[in-house]
């Protein structure tokens, strides 16, 4: 008869003892990886949700300035959704890293899925909380103006580049959380 491995087993060497203060450890780490992908579930799939339904969808309107105008305003509420869910992202994923003390791995080239979870992280974060705010959405405006189609076109070649990234780092962490890449 085949035991079951005790849960613990998969938690580091300090967060496995039965004291009080261990259970709280495992608790919180335990909610702040749910928060993780959570964060990155509503975050990565609505640049899928963009890229692959909604921008499609713009085609069918008639004018290329129709389809910058439409999407400025979605982008918007999106953009929102996106700041707020890349913050919970980074915060637990800098948590996780620092309760499990991981940093180490960012020196092995075998965890290459950390750097390029970073990587998107830093990305969307500066794009999302620096460029857009202070200078992509008035170039965005003014290059629309001169090449509305353009403009359509590097949109979706430029969400289509961040969610090809966003899902190798994705497919990276998950194989080589559950140890396939070691």
């Amino acid at each position: 008869m085949r035991t079951r491995a005790s849960p613990m087993r998969s938690f580091p060497p300090h967060l496995r003892s039965a004291d009080q203060g261990a259970k709280r450890q495992v608790e919180a780490w335990i909610a702040a990886r749910i928060l993780h992908v959570l964060g990155v579930v509503l975050w990565i799939g609505g640049v899928a949700m963009v890229t692959t339904v909604l921008l499609p969808a713009m085609r069918r309107l008639k004018s290329a300035e129709e389809r910058v105008q439409f999407f400025e305003q979605i982008e918007a509420g999106f953009a929102r959704q996106a700041r707020w869910t890349t913050l919970l992202t980074g915060l637990s994923g800098f948590y996780l890293v620092h309760v499990l003390d991981a940093w180490g791995r960012f020196l092995e080239a075998r965890y290459w899925w950390m750097h390029a979870m970073v990587l998107v992280w830093v990305l969307f974060t500066v794009m999302l909380f620096v460029l857009e705010p202070l200078w992509l959405h008035r170039w965005f405006r003014t290059f629309a103006q001169h090449n509305s189609e353009g403009t359509f076109v590097l949109i979706q070649r430029l969400h289509w580049l961040m969610l090809g990234i966003s899902l190798a780092a994705i497919a990276g962490a998950v194989a080589g959380s559950h140890g396939w890449l070691h």
